[in-house]
């Protein structure tokens, strides 16, 4: 029920952007090249099964709706104060978002990957914005190490996106009309650098 609730909203705010703003999105895939690629539809090429932590480029809670609608149980780290908002702070619990005390200084990685594995075991997807926060276009952040922390623990392969969604819905300021894309590339392998992440995040992306 909660899933649903959270999934009906993000579907609100994407027909509201398509109808309203006449931002609209188009999804791209990798082709699947060997017996351990995970196919995602019968005729696409990405399953999301919690076999991969997706790592994706954060420009505008444009993209944050799309994955939420086409990454089947998925689950983030949020900061703790999200889980306080009313209603929806309830369900981000109730679906296994996992709250951290930024204000409390560094996180305690190995407490955290410990909450992580117990939703991978139950075939739940991470989704990470690896920047740490929402960047405008042609920006480059240095990356967050807490991915590689996590993708080291769990010895699970990264999925990069990379978006160019800040063309149309940026961080500050007005939507302007247009098709956003969405890539999901290549799956890079557990002991992945920061630089590698880094490269195939932008890869697509303004």
């Amino acid at each position: 029920l909660e899933r649903k609730f959270i999934l009906a909203d993000a579907w609100g705010v994407l027909f509201w952007a398509r109808t309203i703003a006449k931002v609209k999105y188009e999804i791209h895939y990798p082709l699947q090249d060997d017996e351990n690629g995970i196919p995602f539809k019968h005729n696409i090429n990405q399953r999301l099964d919690g076999r991969a932590i997706v790592a994706a480029k954060h420009m505008s809670m444009f993209e944050v709706a799309i994955l939420v609608t086409h990454v089947p149980n998925y689950f983030f780290i949020i900061k703790r104060e999200l889980l306080w908002i009313p209603i929806y702070g309830w369900a981000f619990k109730r679906i296994g978002l996992i709250g951290v005390n930024r204000k409390r200084g560094a996180t305690n990685m190995h407490e955290l990957a410990e909450k992580v594995t117990e939703n991978i075991m139950k075939g739940m997807t991470l989704i990470i914005f690896p920047e740490g926060t929402r960047v405008t276009p042609n920006q480059r952040v240095k990356l967050k190490r807490g991915l590689l922390f996590l993708a080291n623990s769990l010895k699970l392969p990264i999925m990069p996106v990379g978006v160019d969604t800040g063309l149309y819905w940026p961080k500050r300021g007005r939507t302007q009309p247009g098709t956003a894309q969405i890539y999901f590339e290549h799956e890079l392998p557990s002991t992945a650098t920061l630089d590698e992440i880094n490269e195939a995040i932008n890869r697509h992306s303004c």
